[in-house]
């Protein structure tokens, strides 16, 4: 008797799936980093000192980390499902950003709500005392405001994220896994790049700085992400109905259950792991163009140019989307002179794209990069992920990578000060380096995940890993803008700050990871996980 073949057996179908997933996470990143780019627009606009910056930003992770809610989520996905848990995260994701676009709008200034603010929620009572309170006395109340709204939005974001991650095991398990979990990762990366050039678009758009501008657009987006979720809704039923089962209850979730996810040496491992490479990338995102603006030699065009119109930042995003689609395709072709031209039309584009970002003396756009290599890579490291194996190693050479990084914008980008072309070409390379490395994490890190657990608890083990990843993407902005203002007193102009100490920081965590993949490595090897073999078995 021939087996029925499903939806997730048919490539184009569970493609389709994953390019749904994708999009959504894509629409979250952006507005994850909306701020970002504008950070130096948030302190003359708002009054947003490092401090108050890095409170906001690290507060989408509050809610998760100390009420537990990403436990919760777990628990919520491996209960209910893929479908009900994504329509469920795109709704809490729309309505925290909402609230996070007010908190920075005109028409909260002056409002009885700022009031409030400005009077309330600067003392704590627990969080105050541990060090760990999202809000502080003298706290714009804007901020504060925006705070909570990212913490709603952080609420949703993870809970998509853990979803997602889990709806790409039920479509990809046993098939290319690594490759799948890889490309949502690079195209959702591309929401950062998207974020960096529109932002300061949309902040700067027809002359008069409205940085609520930046935030509409993210909101928007988010409102797109929730139709790609209601429309995977529909396609996931489609396979249950097809599998003939009801969400996934072969194997029926008990709470108990999750305590089998705690024995587990090497599922911590990779959870540690998780955490210093989230840690050391995320948080820096959020700082990353201001350190540039202030290493830098970026000569803004005039204001009448070509290079100072909304037209170039169209074009200059089309030219990233060429690079992107086309050093993605070029994996795929079997024709050798396809290949080959795909490969030199994106590099050629890649020029054209650093060049443009070069004359529009934005470190916005230069940052921009950091997703396009990382893009054309994912294919090859998911591939070989999933033909070959090797996943701790490539974690390991992933964590060496992050350290050299790191290292080099803290010490040596700083040499090519007064350098206009050497600076930009440095911040360049070690961009898309640093993306590049990022692109070992989803190849080999999260299909690690089904190898380490039951396959009805892998909602719960996401959920924890997740909990575990956002303590570190709640502290380390926060430590960053500390740092920030105790290492450089008296600063006020935000563009002149030394970023030698948070850097140093950051490379510090490279390191950690290191000596924590050598030891997954040896664990690995003593307890047959797995995790050096194919994710495909022929």
């Amino acid at each position: 008797m021939t087996e029925k073949l499903t939806l997730r057996d048919n490539v184009t179908f569970r493609w389709i799936a994953l390019l749904l997933l994708s999009l959504a996470m894509f629409c979250s990143y952006i507005f994850m980093d909306i701020l970002s780019p504008i950070k130096d627009l948030m302190q003359t606009e708002r009054g947003w000192d490092s401090t108050a910056f890095g409170t906001m930003q690290g507060s989408e992770t509050f809610l998760n980390v100390f009420i537990f809610f990403l436990i919760f989520a777990g628990i919520i996905l491996d209960k209910m499902g893929v479908r009900f848990t994504a329509v469920l995260s795109g709704l809490v994701m729309l309505v925290g950003a909402s609230i996070n676009w007010y908190a920075v709008t005109d028409s909260f200034t002056g409002s009885g709500l700022e009031a409030w603010f400005t009077n309330n929620l600067n003392y704590i009572p627990g969080f105050e005392e541990l060090g760990v309170s999202p809000f502080y006395k003298g706290m714009p109340a804007s901020a504060k405001f925006a705070a909570v709204g990212f913490m709603v939005f952080g609420c949703g974001v993870e809970m998509a994220g853990i979803t997602v991650s889990r709806g790409i095991v039920k479509w990809f398990k046993g098939r290319e896994m690594a490759l799948a979990m890889g490309s949502e990762m690079a195209l959702a990366r591309l929401g950062v790049a998207t974020c960096m050039i529109f932002s300061p678009m949309f902040a700067r758009l027809g002359g008069n700085i409205d940085v609520s501008r930046s935030v509409a657009f993210g909101v928007l987006l988010l409102l797109i992400a929730l139709i790609m979720f209601v429309v995977y809704f529909f396609m996931d039923r489609r396979l249950d109905a097809q599998l003939g089962e009801v969400e996934e209850k072969d194997e029926p979730f008990k709470i108990s259950d999750v305590s089998k996810i705690f024995s587990s040496r090497g599922f911590w491992l990779v959870a540690l792991l998780c955490v210093l490479y989230y840690s050391a990338i995320f948080p820096f995102q959020k700082y990353a163009v201001n350190m540039l603006q202030c290493n830098l030699t970026l000569t803004k065009p005039a204001v009448d140019s070509f290079w100072a119109g909304n037209t170039v930042t169209i074009i200059q995003y089309i030219i990233m989307l060429v690079v992107a689609v086309a050093a993605f395709a070029s994996n795929f072709s079997k024709v050798k002179n396809v290949k080959y031209s795909l490969l030199a039309l994106s590099v050629v584009s890649l020029v054209v794209f650093c060049y443009m970002g070069y004359m529009r003396g934005s470190a916005e756009t230069v940052f921009a990069v950091f997703p396009l290599l990382a893009v054309g890579i994912t294919p090859i490291l998911g591939n070989y992920v999933d033909h070959k194996g090797k996943a701790a190693s490539m974690l390991m050479i992933g964590s060496l990578l992050l350290i050299a990084c790191h290292l080099t914008f803290a010490f040596i980008l700083p040499m090519f000060q007064g350098n206009a072309v050497g600076g930009v070409v440095i911040a360049y390379l070690t961009i898309l380096v640093l993306g590049a490395s990022f692109s070992l994490v989803p190849a080999s890190l999260w299909p690690s995940v089904p190898k380490l657990v039951d396959s009805k608890i892998i909602g719960s083990a996401y959920a924890l890993i997740f909990w575990v990843q956002n303590i570190g993407l709640w502290l380390f902005p926060l430590l960053i803008g500390k740092v920030l203002d105790k290492t450089n007193p008296g600063v006020t102009d935000p563009t002149t700050f030394n970023y030698t100490w948070p850097l140093v920081m950051l490379a510090c965590l490279g390191v950690a990871a290191f000596f924590i993949g050598i030891i997954l490595k040896r664990v690995d090897k003593k307890q047959g996980l797995g995790l050096e073999l194919p994710n495909i078995k022929k």
